[in-house]
Order: structure tokens, then C-alpha cells, then sequence
């Protein structure tokens, strides 16, 4: 029997998750993890947004599925060959800046990069045409539009919320933690994400809340900090 068609395209499900082409399969799982489980409707999250992560991840599981069948060896010889990898951190995607990337043949560019880089983004650079791919570093992580951030808070804020000064790669921001996001364990920052650029919209900034050192860690404390060693790896 042949196998369903997705109706979400690899480029779309690379989007919801926040990964490039370039992912390996274990940071694909990683995102998916992290994801779902925000997205999930006991996390406050809603069935709509849990079923297009849980599509998206399947959609990247069969990369090869998508109009109903493989690709023929002729449709594979037509498909253009894979870009190299041009590794930024989050605070250039965010404001843009100049890196250097060296090409196979040992040539050094310098690259001048708008605001607003995602994973999967093109630039081209003299001949060379180069794919984005946004590492985790500093503690910051980019997923699709969005950054994402961890606060250690002490025990007393983390339960019942309060007022912190953090700083976040816009700056220092004074944060206002509710009950709510407290339980939650998670506070977004509206549009203080990557800037709009192009067809991409503006993306906001995602704050995990996690206890300060020293204190006994929770299970979905334990996730995130794997989840960023993965990408930071």
C-alpha cells in the first residue's frame, strides 16, 4: 500500500521545528523533543500546534516522501547538490555583522550578513552560495523565528513569580514573572525575537525558568539543559 502524502512540505517542517537542512537526525529528534513539549496542551500549547510538530517530525523522518513516492534516480541527478554550511551565532542573526568563512579550496571570505538570518537561509558570497545555520551559543539557542534563553532563578521566584532584571541578547530587560508563567516554567517576550526580513515575520523571545544552581533539578529542567548541549555540540 502506498504510503500517505504529507501535505506539509520538508521546508515548512524544517520551520516548525527550527532546524536546517544540514540537521543531523539527532538534532532533528532534539527539537522535536523540545517542540512537543511546549507545544503539548498540559504545557499550554494546543492540539492544533502539538499535531503540526508531531507532522513536521514525521515529515523529516521520510525526507524522500513527498509527492507519494521515492525520487527517481532522474529526479535525484536534477536535484541541486547541497550547499556548504555557513555556522553564525545567534547574535549575528539577530543583528547582522561580518564573519568569515573558509571555502573547500582554502579561500577565506569575508562576509558581510544582514538582521534577520534563519537556518536555511541562502547568501551568496563571490561564487560560493553559502546555507545559514544558526549554532547555539552563550546560552542562546534560535528555533524558527524565535530565541530561546534560560533564567536560574531562586526556588521562591520560581514558585510564586516576581520581578527580575535579565540580560537577554537584546540587552538588560526587566521581566515580570507571573504565577502562571512560573508554573509553567516558561515566559515569552513578545517581537523581541530574530527581526521580520523578507517573508520571515518578526519572532519573539522565549525565557525557560529554571532553578539556580545547586538546587535539585527538575525532570524537564534535566531535558532542556541536554537539549541545548545537543545543539551546542
Amino acid at each position: 500500500m502506498a504510503r500517505p502524502r504529507s501535505e506539509m512540505t520538508l521546508k515548512q517542517a524544517r520551520e516548525v521545528l527550527g532546524v536546517s537542512s544540514l540537521c543531523t537526525p539527532s538534532e532533528v529528534r532534539a527539537a522535536f523533543r523540545e517542540a512537543a513539549k511546549h507545544a503539548h496542551p498540559d504545557a499550554g500549547g494546543s492540539d492544533g500546534a502539538f499535531r503540526q510538530v508531531v507532522e513536521a517530525y514525521r515529515r523529516l523522518r521520510n525526507p524522500i516522501i513527498d509527492d507519494g513516492f521515492a525520487p527517481t534516480p532522474a529526479r535525484r541527478a536534477a536535484e541541486p547538490a547541497g550547499d556548504p554550511r555557513l555556522n553564525i551565532p545567534p547574535i549575528t542573526a539577530l543583528l547582522g555583522g561580518v564573519v568569515e568563512h573558509r571555502l573547500p579550496d582554502g579561500r577565506t571570505l569575508r562576509i558581510t550578513l544582514p538582521a534577520g538570518l534563519r537556518c536555511g537561509d541562502k547568501v551568496r558570497a563571490g561564487d560560493a552560495r553559502l546555507e545559514i545555520y544558526v549554532k547555539a551559543e552563550g546560552g542562546v539557542l534560535v528555533r524558527g523565528h524565535d530565541l530561546w534563553m534560560t533564567a536560574h532563578l531562586a526556588p521562591a521566584t520560581l514558585k510564586k513569580g516576581g520581578r527580575i532584571s535579565l540580560d537577554t541578547p537584546l540587552g538588560k530587560r526587566i521581566v515580570w514573572i507571573t504565577g502562571k508563567a512560573a508554573e509553567r516554567g516558561l515566559v515569552r517576550l513578545e517581537g523581541q525575537g530574530l527581526p521580520a526580513r523578507g517573508k520571515h515575520p518578526k519572532g519573539h523571545l522565549f525565557i525557560r525558568l529554571a532553578q539556580t544552581s545547586g538546587a535539585v533539578d527538575s525532570a524537564a529542567v534535566s531535558l532542556l539543559r541536554r537539549f541545548a548541549a545537543a545543539w551546542a555540540a
